[in-house]
This record gives structure tokens, C-alpha cells and sequence, in this order.
């Protein structure tokens, strides 16, 4: 058993809103949260200090990628990733399924586990719940995820059925695996959009008791309505009194609306991704950076958003951007995880304060997606 501890502060009378916080060796997370990527051990174009100055409170490391890169053995001899990545707060590393279960043509799966070929290389593997385990134990992360099967959409029902055997299976054997004393698991809630499947999945999971649960399997290509489905026949059987983390979510809207139907954690590549590609998220909307109607434009990029790279003006992270300056990438990923840290904050306060209905007309009006 890990050493996390969920606290629930208040419930929202109009929602299923929670605040709460989450209390790991390396710090306590306020919930509901946002946390950056950071793949390979760093979040794209930023270093830890920028990361600090924006009140990242946890990120998230990838067991797949670091396994292939630098390896387990160079982050044993570092002490762990937090300090191979200097990295002071919490960290929650993925089980690695997601990315070898995205490789099918690369791979072949059975009941132990999924044998792979390396993306970069070629090289053979084979990954499975104990091995996801002994991976994530020498990462040292606060919060490690159980190795599931992530199913794809759409899928046919019997594929989704011999998949949520494997993951029940697989996370039964991870909870059985001794990890470091000040580590907690999560297990995943998987099952399609099939509300019995749903069900099925979380009930058993609550069954093995983990120290927090996951819905995993969403985000890939459904609906958006579906998704919000999925959730709201979901987590009526998540324990009350565990964190509950919508895994590879999403726009600024997903985040409210799922907050609103009992979410306390989140994680996804957009606001970085969409940084690399000239995309800023704003207070006042999504925009283009690079579009050509920001040339002249010398106002500064978010005047509502308190942050060090709101103040640049258009003009100048446009011309970055279109001479290729990493600088122009690491202003917009500033701003973006800026930008999200800043949304989870004022839904918390308004969750404090009973205001959160209108805070989420606010967003649906800039982010109706």
C-alpha cells in the first residue's frame, strides 16, 4: 500500500465537482488538476523552473519511452527519475500499455503480456504487468498505473470483452507486486463506451482496492458526448473516497465537463502539441499564432492571463515561430500549460466558492468544443 492520501474538502451542490487534495512523499496536489507531459523525462521545450513558475504540481513520465531511452539501468544508477530529471514534486508514470497496444502492427499480445518491437530500432521486447511494475519502481514516480489493455475505437464487443479479462488479470497481478514503500497504484477502468462493460470493469477494480482510479480508453476517437457518457455510468462505482483521473484529456471544455461529472485529475499532450504547431490556448479563445493577421499585431498575447509569456506581444511570438527560434516554442508552451493550470485553479475556486455553473458558461462560450 502507498502512502497517498485523498482528502475531499467539498462537493459542489450543483455537480458532481470535487475539490479535494492529494498528499505524496514528494508534495501535495490541489484537485481537480491539470498535469503536463513529460514524455522522456522533460516537458517539450520547457526546463523544471518554468515549469515551477506556472505551479505545475505534478507531471507525468513515460514508462515505455524511458525504458527504450536512456534505459532502466542509467535511471537505477541516477536514484530514480526524480533526481535523473531534478525534478522535486510529485510524478505519475503510465503503465506503458497505452503506447505498445498503439504499435499493432509491431506487436503480438497474449495473456502475460505484449511482445514488441522497439519504434526506434527494431529491437525485441516484452512488457507485462509485472515488468510495467519493475520498470515504474525503479522510475521511483508517486503514482504508478496498473498495465492495462487500451482498447482502440471503434472495437467489436468480444475484442472489448477478452480485453477488460486481460486488464481485471493484469491489474490483480500488479497490485500483487511489491513496489517502493512511498509508491501508490492506480488501476484503470477500461470497457469501450458499453455501460455494462463500464461497470463490470469498475467494480472489480474497487474489488482489488487500489490507492486511486483511472478511466482509461477515451479520448480515441469517440464523441465527445460519448465520452461524457462513458463517464457519468462510470463513476458511480469509483470509490468516493480515492482520486479519480480521466487519462489523455483534452480541450479546455472536456476538463469543466468532466470535472463536472466527478473527475480530480487530468493529463494530455494538447496544450504542448498545439504549442509546436503555433496554437496558443488564450483566455480569449484558441488562435493561430502564426497566421498572417498577427504581423503587425503588437498587443500582448493573453491580457487576461497573469503569466510571464502573456505580456509578449503577437507580432513578436509570430516571427519566432516563422523564423524557427526555439524561443517561439517555449513562450507558446508557456503559455498554453499556463493557461490550463490557470483554468484548473479558477474551477477549484469556484467549486470553493459555488460559482462553478458560471465559470462554466465562461468557458463554453471560448472553448464550445
Amino acid at each position: 500500500m502507498g502512502t497517498l492520501l485523498f482528502t475531499l474538502l467539498r462537493e459542489d451542490s450543483s455537480s458532481k465537482a470535487r475539490l479535494g487534495t492529494i498528499e505524496t512523499k514528494n508534495g501535495t496536489i490541489e484537485t481537480p488538476i491539470f498535469m503536463p507531459v513529460g514524455t522522456r523525462g522533460a516537458v517539450k521545450t520547457l526546463v523544471n523552473q518554468q515549469l515551477y513558475d506556472i505551479n505545475a504540481q505534478i507531471i507525468l513520465g513515460n514508462t515505455y519511452h524511458l525504458m527504450l531511452k536512456p534505459g532502466m539501468s542509467i535511471i537505477e544508477k541516477a536514484g530514480g527519475l526524480h533526481r535523473f530529471m531534478n525534478w522535486e514534486r510529485p510524478i505519475l508514470t503510465d503503465s506503458g500499455g497505452f503506447q505498445v497496444f498503439s504499435l499493432s502492427g509491431l506487436n503480438s499480445i497474449s495473456d502475460k503480456g505484449v511482445n514488441f518491437q522497439s519504434h526506434i530500432d527494431g529491437s525485441r521486447h516484452f512488457l507485462g504487468p509485472n515488468e510495467s511494475m519493475a520498470i515504474q519502481k525503479i522510475l521511483g514516480s508517486d503514482i504508478v498505473m496498473a498495465f492495462d489493455e487500451c482498447s482502440p475505437y471503434p472495437c467489436k464487443r468480444e475484442d472489448l470483452e477478452k480485453g477488460l479479462e486481460r486488464t481485471l488479470k493484469w491489474a490483480a497481478t500488479s497490485r500483487e507486486y511489491e513496489l517502493q514503500s512511498h509508491q501508490s497504484l492506480f488501476g484503470i477502468v477500461q470497457g469501450g463506451i458499453h455501460e455494462d462493460l463500464r461497470a463490470q470493469s469498475a467494480r472489480a477494480l474497487a474489488a482489488i482496492n487500489f490507492e486511486g482510479y483511472a478511466i482509461g480508453g477515451l479520448s480515441v476517437g469517440e464523441p465527445a458526448e460519448e465520452m461524457y457518457k462513458v463517464i457519468e455510468y462510470t463513476e458511480p462505482f469509483l470509490p468516493k473516497n480515492k482520486p479519480r483521473y480521466l487519462m489523455g484529456v483534452g480541450t479546455p471544455r472536456n476538463l469543466i465537463e468532466a470535472v463536472m461529472r466527478g473527475i480530480d485529475m487530468f493529463d494530455c499532450v494538447m496544450p504542448t502539441r498545439n504549442a509546436r504547431n503555433g496554437t496558443a490556448f488564450t483566455t480569449q479563445g484558441k488562435i493561430n499564432i502564426k497566421a498572417g493577421r498577427y504581423a503587425e499585431d503588437f498587443s500582448p498575447l493573453d491580457s487576461g492571463l497573469d503569466c510571464y509569456t502573456s505580456s509578449f506581444s503577437k507580432a513578436y511570438i509570430r516571427h519566432l515561430l516563422n523564423v524557427d527560434e526555439i524561443t517561439g516554442l517555449t513562450l507558446v508552451t508557456i503559455q498554453n500549460l499556463a493557461f490550463y493550470l490557470d483554468l484548473m485553479k479558477k474551477i477549484r475556486h469556484s467549486i470553493q466558492e459555488g460559482t462553478l455553473q458560471e465559470l462554466y458558461c465562461r468557458i463554453c462560450e471560448v472553448y464550445p468544443e
